[in-house]
């Protein structure tokens, strides 16, 4: 049977996958957030936006979702899915030695946020003829729930292994934790409550430590065989289907015990983190994530009311104002506190300013027990959505602020000079494989300096004694300030394969004697390099093969000096029929020729 034209779920697939597919690389060609571009999406086709008109144009139905409601289940879904990923990046182990940072300053900051902020409304209800708030109570609700900060948005921005990531991350941990006993103590709290809340919350704490238990418990001993089957199989569709059950049945399982499903779906990505197979699931899980988070975040800009706004802008900016400067200076101290650098503070301090997703949960919760009025409870959900929209902004704010402290704590790293007579060796790139390269420079007593664009990254170097200059060399101008045409050599050493091949041809066009040695991820990035002009390419998977070598053949009993001469000399080889193969490539008339020879090897057999 077919379908009716006019659908509603396929008129909101419509308007989910042409925002995903059309509007938001549209908007990253002007540099504009996916955030931002998902919001800005739900406000154009949500009840204020072109929804508005539905009635006398009817053919925007089909670029408009007529029911706000109907997609909510995805993007909770989406958060779901982006808990169940953070869980993936992580491991017991970390985990365990991040419990002061969860339980101490995540602790400390929701309750004095959540106070500072209660506490200042509170004071306004009791000067303002208009206010709505009920009481001490209702104070104390709201504050709860502006402290809270968006996960959904916070750590894809600054990921969990940066600085900035770590400590919003623990943070984050503990709000997430805390929502179920929140929301039962707000329920406890409503003027109709019958006074046992207190029972209420130890009942699901019960509960939900009981089934945290047996998810963990059956997780070690059942995920192994589990995805073990899966992956014989060879299809990635169970594959999908093994984790996505995993996700779900945790989720369910921590729900039913009165939790929130999000501590489920992190559990289980914590459970899958252990095992071989984690790299696998968080691959072909990615795109559910992605496509959910932003059915999610169109909700949020369905939300906003651009009516609503126009009449009380001048509140709704004071309200954002107070809300983000209260939390970002208690993040701010107690991380300083806990001994985090003033940079880094002040970065996180600012990511996480803005409200929650689980504020709108929170709000709805404290509304449903009549700590606040319907009229305060829409206003504190416009303010939520309008910070979730400018969390991005916001996160390019705390960048500039924390280079700005860092340089005025250990200078300026952009103005690092580079000698007149020449910078010796230039290395670009200070991660772990350039900081090696310098460290062999200063044993041989060579002159070098070094760029990185990780602002972190150059400051913990510049205190160690490195000469490291931040900048990004993408940036014309940077590279043009390094004199390079009075270098003795230039070394890339960054991880990003299409940057070092164009930087390294670039080069090699105004400095055509300059030495250039490039770090390749593979033979075929290494024959790239040496089309586009550098003097040596070392391949990883090259590198790595021959010191696997030489370590067996040198515990096998072999002589160290015969294997590593071999080596050197296998090395020279290999070298060579990069070289030979990159200058075929570049020569159309060589390269014609060897696809027209029958049989002709190529360089990843050769080396095979």
């Amino acid at each position: 049977m077919a379908a009716p034209l006019l659908n509603n779920g396929f008129s909101d697939a419509l308007v989910i996958l042409g925002a995903a597919g059309i509007v938001i690389p549209a908007f990253a060609r002007f540099r504009i957030s996916p955030v931002i571009g998902f919001i800005l999406v739900g406000l154009l086709v949500g009840p204020s936006g072109l929804g508005t008109l539905v009635a006398d144009h009817p053919w925007l139905y089909y670029f408009t979702i007529s029911d706000a409601h109907s997609i909510e289940p995805f993007a909770e879904f989406g958060i779901t899915m982006l808990l169940f990923s953070i869980g993936l990046e992580l491991s017991l182990k970390r985990l365990w030695a991040m419990r002061a940072l969860v339980f101490g300053t995540g602790a400390a900051q929701l309750l004095a946020s959540g106070a500072l902020i209660g506490l200042g409304l509170y004071c306004y209800e009791r000067v303002s003829v208009d206010a709505t708030i009920l009481g001490f109570a209702g104070a104390a609700a709201l504050g709860i729930a502006l402290a809270l900060s968006s996960t959904a948005l916070v750590l894809p921005i600054a990921g969990t292994t940066s600085p900035v990531g770590r400590s919003a991350f623990a943070m984050l941990l503990f709000e997430d934790l805390a929502l179920v006993p929140i929301i039962f103590v707000l329920a406890a709290l409503a003027p109709a409550s019958a006074g046992d809340g207190l029972a209420n919350v130890l009942g699901v704490l019960g509960r939900g430590a009981l089934t945290v238990a047996i998810i963990f418990i059956g997780g070690r001993l059942l995920l192994p065989k589990l995805f073990a089957q899966a992956a014989r199989t060879k299809s990635p569709e169970l594959f999908l289907a093994a984790s996505l059950l995993v996700v779900i049945a945790a989720s369910l399982a921590t729900t039913a015990a009165g939790l929130s499903p999000i501590v489920g779906a992190l559990l289980a990505g914590l459970l899958i983190a252990e095992t071989d197979y984690h790299n696998e699931v968080e691959v072909i899980t990615a795109p559910f994530k992605g496509l959910a988070l932003g059915v999610f975040l169109i909700t949020v800009g369905m939300s906003l009311d651009i009516r609503m706004i126009a009449e009380n802008w001048v509140g709704l900016i004071a309200a954002i104002v107070g809300v983000i400067a209260i939390k970002t200076a208690v993040t701010f101290l107690l991380l300083k506190l806990s001994g985090i650098r003033n940079g880094v503070a002040a970065e996180t301090g600012l990511l996480m300013a803005s409200p929650s997703e689980t504020t709108l949960i929170v709000l709805g919760t404290a509304a449903q027990a009549s700590l606040i009025g319907a009229t305060t409870a829409s206003f504190w959900q416009t303010v939520t959505a309008i910070g979730l929209t400018i969390t991005p902004l916001l996160s390019q704010l705390g960048k500039r602020v924390s280079k700005g402290i860092e340089r005025r704590t250990t200078g300026d790293p952009t103005d690092t000079e580079i000698p007149a007579e020449g910078p010796g060796t230039v290395v670009i790139g200070f991660g772990r494989v350039g900081q090696m390269v310098a460290d062999m420079l200063k044993v041989h007593n060579q002159p070098f300096v070094a760029v990185e664009a990780d602002i972190d990254v150059v400051a913990a170097a510049r205190r160690d004694g490195y000469p490291v200059i931040f900048g990004d060399v993408a940036r014309s101008e940077l590279v043009d300030r390094l004199n390079l045409g009075r270098a003795k050599a230039l070394i890339l050493t960054m991880d990003d394969p299409v940057l070092s091949v164009h930087l390294t041809r670039r080069v090699r066009g105004w400095v055509p004697n300059l030495t250039i040695v490039a770090r390749a991820r593979d033979v075929d990035h290494a024959a790239q390099l040496y089309k586009a002009g550098a003097t040596d390419a070392v391949p990883e998977t090259l590198e790595s093969s021959l010191q696997l070598s030489e370590a067996v053949l040198v515990d096998l009993g072999v002589a160290v000096g015969p294997v590593i001469a071999s080596i050197h000399e296998k090395r020279d080889e290999l070298r060579q029929e990069i070289r030979a193969s990159a200058q075929m490539d570049r020569d159309p008339r060589l390269r014609r020729l060897r696809q027209a020879t029958p049989g002709h090897s190529t360089l990843g057999e050769n080396v095979a």
